[in-house]
């Protein structure tokens, strides 16, 4: 199925449960049918192995969770996957074909992009401008042809209406002419997501999505990552926020010290040992009966708050 392509969500989420079923609930578990492959995967700073990652699978067509205490190395396996670091050791697939050390442009040509907990929007430039910068094999950016602008003028008409589409869709359409730095950090973050989109890929990867954005803008978030997979495309997500991890992801894998320590749906990951320890391991001094990310009532009431807001919609 094309990106571009929608689906119900209650099939999106439903077809996707179904191909996740059997997988075991294992570290490194084999998916049905996998668009990253990983194997021994390592990269140390200063003799601290931050990564070493021994098998990971990501299923297509689905919403991945990566989370784990501060330090576990989620966002550094995000920058190896992506070209934005390289590897000590270690080789990983995408969509079949070898990436292991491919730089990040050619990877977002491939279909990976990536958006950052810190976003990176050009804050002197305008939104609509932030867009069209988004787009890949723009004829203009050689510079031989940027000096015959009828070579790619109709390309950048095109690119500047599919740009308007997405602004429209994020809500950003208002800000079409505002310089990108006078957007609140939610604004930012739902911009470098349309941004992304300009790309048309096939996987997307969200690093912390959540993070500083303002309580108002949460659901927007949450319904536009739930629209990525409803269009056919692939999501990988870090968050800390386990609210938001049950409510939208279908397989959630846990890192801690490096390592994959725990794989499972949404559901039941949280009460897996290895993902206890984890969390004990970064708060050592909490007591396990207090802690909010692993009470049942808790669980109970997030789950009864998400079903009110999807009744509301």
């Amino acid at each position: 199925m094309s990106a571009e392509t929608s689906r119900p969500p209650g099939d999106a989420r439903a077809a996707v449960a179904r191909a996740l079923a059997d997988v075991p609930r294992e570290p490194g578990s084999a998916k049905p049918d996998p668009i990253i492959v990983a194997d021994k995967v390592s990269r140390t700073f200063g003799g601290i192995n931050a990564v070493e990652v021994e098998h990971l699978e990501v299923q297509r067509g689905a919403i991945t969770a990566l989370i784990g205490p501060n330090g576990a190395g989620k966002t550094t396996l995000f920058n190896l996957l992506t070209g934005f670091d390289r590897a000590d050791t270690g080789t990983w697939s995408f969509e079949d074909r070898s990436v292991s050390g491919k730089s990040a442009a050619y990877m977002a040509s491939l279909g990976m992009v990536r958006t950052f907990q810190l976003t990176k929007a050009l804050s002197r430039m305008t939104v609509i401008d932030n867009m069209r910068l988004g787009a890949t094999g723009q004829k203009g950016e050689n510079v031989f042809t940027s000096l015959l602008p009828w070579l790619w003028r109709r390309q950048e008409e095109e690119l500047t209406v599919r740009a308007d589409e997405l602004l429209a869709r994020f809500k950003l359409d208002t800000k079409r002419q505002d310089f990108a730095g006078s957007l609140s950090g939610g604004q930012r973050k739902l911009l470098e997501m349309a941004r992304a989109l300009m790309t048309r890929p096939t996987m997307v990867m969200l690093d912390e999505p959540m993070a500083g954005v303002n309580p108002a803008l949460t659901q927007s978030l949450l319904g536009h990552i739930q629209g990525l997979r409803d269009e056919g495309m692939t999501v990988l997500f870090v968050e800390h926020d386990m609210h938001m991890v049950r409510h939208i992801s279908d397989w959630v894998v846990v890192m801690s010290e490096g390592r994959i320590v725990a794989e499972g749906p949404p559901t039941t990951i949280m009460q897996d040992q290895a993902v206890v320890d984890a969390y004990l391991g970064a708060h050592h001094d909490t007591d396990l009966g207090d802690d909010a990310l692993l009470e049942e009532d808790v669980v109970e009431q997030y789950e009864a708050e998400a079903e009110a807001e999807e009744a509301t919609q």
